[in-house]
């Protein structure tokens, strides 16, 4: 849950900082999207599968009810668990991951694998109600970052968002082995855009922006006069996290489960997603060796190259879904701004915002992530 800038473009908007306050300790520094007020600034081997839109478009899509989940998540989250694998990076890190292959193996002659990448404080199983719809045509792929999930979390490492891109490429040059589309939540499509912009990497044939982070942290955000309001505080918790105790007591509030469903309720436009698995799904990562030193690093750690510094390098097929009540990366703060003014100024890029939808789309309202992920895909496999 990085913390990033604010927005909402429906209705008369008030802007008004807010701290979330966990246990009476300000802690989470965040904006809350509304109709009419706006606060502001969210040992296994490897298995080898062998196996551009064009049009310019902005659409908003609409959803009257919060859209109830595919029935069979909870099967599908334990399924995901059973699954993954383990993948030695570098010779020195574990790296946990997903495969799943389930429509017949002729379908995927013509259509590129997908890998998944997750947003901050996620793993593999936040894309459980995703993988099932995506694997009936396509193989899908996904990935624990280093620092995340069932992956290694190493002491004393320091996370940078070209690391995580690094990692990227060469899980396609190892794993898959293919043209793969990237799809990307947050963070996760951050790093997923360093590593498309590499003019060196050949296995990327698209990728797929779910409300894509600024930076690794709040510090990528420096041309809003919000974050400048705010900045000296995020100093000060940079300060406060490089202070062992402080960071532990502070990780410990944040990782109980009730804070937890807090914080993802504030993120989350569909309330009824944020269920006792979502919130299990943040917890036990957060409870294994290594994770509170990844969390202050990445925290407290440099943002990383600009979107804005990327996008212009990279000519292959973008989709953009944009969650409009995302509190962390608003569609009206600079990075969302930014996205949304690229389908006109470049034929690759093709963005549709998700009403009613926070932060991470594809958990939040996946029927209508999929209502233009699935559309975009098969164009890309026809092309």
């Amino acid at each position: 849950m990085e913390v990033t800038s604010v927005v909402h473009s429906v209705g008369f908007l008030h802007l008004q900082t807010h701290v979330e306050r966990l246990n009476g300790r300000a802690f989470f520094l965040y904006t809350r999207p509304r109709k009419v007020k706006l606060p502001l600034p969210c040992h296994h081997h490897p298995i080898y599968f062998k196996g551009g839109c064009s049009d310019r478009t902005s659409v908003i899509i609409n959803s009257t009810s919060a859209t109830s989940t595919e029935t069979s998540a909870a099967s599908e989250f334990e399924k995901i668990k059973q699954r993954c694998l383990e993948w030695q990076w570098k010779g020195q890190y574990s790296i946990n991951y997903f495969v799943s292959s389930d429509s017949p193996q002729q379908l995927h002659a013509n259509h590129p694998p997908l890998l998944l990448v997750h947003g901050f404080g996620a793993s593999i199983p936040h894309w459980r109600r995703n993988i099932k719809t995506l694997a009936q045509n396509y193989t899908v792929y996904a990935i624990d970052l280093l620092g995340f999930g069932a992956s290694d979390k190493p002491p004393g490492f320091q996370y940078t968002m070209e690391t995580w891109a690094q990692l990227i490429l060469d899980f396609l040059n190892e794993v898959i082995q293919k043209p793969t589309v990237l799809i990307g939540n947050s963070v996760g499509s951050l790093a997923c855009l360093i590593a498309a912009s590499d003019s060196s990497q050949t296995l990327v044939r698209g990728v797929v922006l779910l409300n894509c982070a600024g930076g690794m942290n709040n510090k990528a955000i420096v041309d809003d006069w919000r974050i400048k309001l705010i900045l000296p505080l995020l100093w000060l918790i940079d300060f406060l996290l490089k202070q062992k105790g402080i960071a532990s007591a502070i990780f410990e509030r944040v990782k109980q489960r009730e804070n937890l469903r807090n914080i993802l309720s504030s993120v989350y436009g569909n309330k009824e997603s944020v269920d006792e698995e979502l919130v299990e799904i943040i917890r036990e990562p957060a409870n294994a060796p290594g994770a509170l030193d990844a969390f202050v690093s990445i925290v407290t750690g440099p943002p990383g190259p600009s979107p804005v510094l990327l996008m212009p390098k990279i000519s292959l097929p973008v989709l953009l879904l944009w969650g409009d009540e995302d509190p962390f990366t608003p569609i009206d703060g600079p990075v969302g701004k930014y996205f949304s003014s690229l389908p006109s100024q470049q034929e690759n890029v093709k963005l549709f915002l998700l009403e009613g939808v926070g932060h991470c789309p594809h958990d939040d309202r996946p029927d209508l992530v999929h209502e233009k992920l699935l559309p975009w895909l098969a164009s890309l496999s026809n092309s």
